[in-house]
């Protein structure tokens, strides 16, 4: 009996010594919504740097991907002198890789295939939360202006004149990771106008926002929900003309693209590559002629913290989790 009591004793001590051992861990790895690889001790609700060299990346090749808010085609030429630019910087070949979703940008950084990038809006907290994404700037004019709006479209002589004429009908939404083409709508809708997605009005996904913008021109959709700069760049570029789109609600305005690094590059190298966004000429560049259709001049320091708060509570709102697959 009394051996048994020793070992009853023994065993009670070693499961408190590891619950004492947890909290401790737990103590000294806090993370919030962070996924469980990953620490924020600094209580910025980003990934921390690995302090051990062996965890840190110094890759020969740098790969970068901006969001599929269109083809990538027509990025890849956009990017090309930033991408020439920042390979000056930092001494290391630099690739466009054209992702196809947002999904899959998100596991390429995840999985350590994607190092810098530019994630739409909707997609930061789940880059950041899943894939340990450290945002740092965003595009602004040149007086520091910055953000878009969501817009619903519609197209002349579909019936649809105000927001609650989409009952009933069908409304395009981009894709689930979307602040303007699915987050914020839908949370809009619901709390302004009582209207919820299968119950008053069929949602579809495009995929894509200029899928949207095309499919209402087009007629193929009667509405959707849209980020407004890139409907601005697809005018700018004569791929539709104003009149064939009209409309019926803008929203308040959101930060745009976060561009930043994943958060276990080597130290001095996410420095490199900051200095390369903050000093890069915008005038007469690749960059210049694409994004100032959409008035934006300039990559201004931004935190995911401060920046992205209205986006977390518009997740809340919707009952969206970080939780990674």
């Amino acid at each position: 009996m009394i051996k048994k009591n020793i070992l009853l004793a023994g065993a009670v001590m070693a499961a408190l010594a590891f619950s004492a051992s947890s909290a401790s861990a737990q103590e000294n790895c806090p993370r919030g919504d962070l996924d469980q690889r990953y620490c924020d001790r600094d209580g910025d609700l980003i990934a921390d740097t690995p302090t051990d060299p062996s965890q840190q990346l110094d890759p020969d090749t740098l790969i970068f991907a901006y969001t599929p808010v269109e083809d990538p085609a027509v990025y890849k030429e956009a990017w090309s002198d930033f991408l020439e630019y920042l390979e000056e910087k930092t001494g290391k070949s630099v690739v466009f890789f054209p992702v196809q979703s947002n999904a899959a940008q998100i596991e390429a950084m995840r999985s350590g295939r994607l190092h810098i990038a530019g994630f739409n809006t909707g997609s930061n907290p789940l880059a950041v939360n899943c894939a340990g994404f450290h945002p740092f700037t965003i595009m602004a004019s040149k007086d520091g202006n910055f953000g878009y709006e969501m817009e619903i479209l519609t197209y002349p002589g579909s019936g649809i004149e105000k927001v609650e004429d989409i009952k009933g009908k069908q409304l395009a939404f981009t894709s689930p990771t979307s602040n303007s083409g699915f987050k914020a709508p839908s949370a809009i809708l619901k709390a302004d106008f009582g209207m919820i997605a299968e119950r008053d009005f069929e949602p579809v996904f495009s995929g894509k926002h200029d899928n949207s913008i095309l499919g209402v021109a087009n007629k193929d959709y009667p509405a959707a929900s849209i980020a407004n700069s890139v409907l601005s760049r697809m005018i700018q570029r004569d791929v539709l003309k104003p009149e064939q789109v009209i409309s019926i609600y803008k929203s308040q305005t959101f930060p745009t693209t976060g561009f930043g690094v994943v958060y276990n590059l080597k130290p001095e190298l996410q420095e490199k590559i900051r200095d390369a966004f903050f000093s890069f000429e915008w005038d007469g560049s690749s960059l210049q002629k694409e994004f100032e259709k959409s008035n934006e001049g300039q990559f201004l320091e931004m935190t995911y913290k401060e920046f992205w708060e209205v986006i977390r509570k518009i997740d809340t709102a919707n009952g969206v989790s970080y939780a990674c697959e």
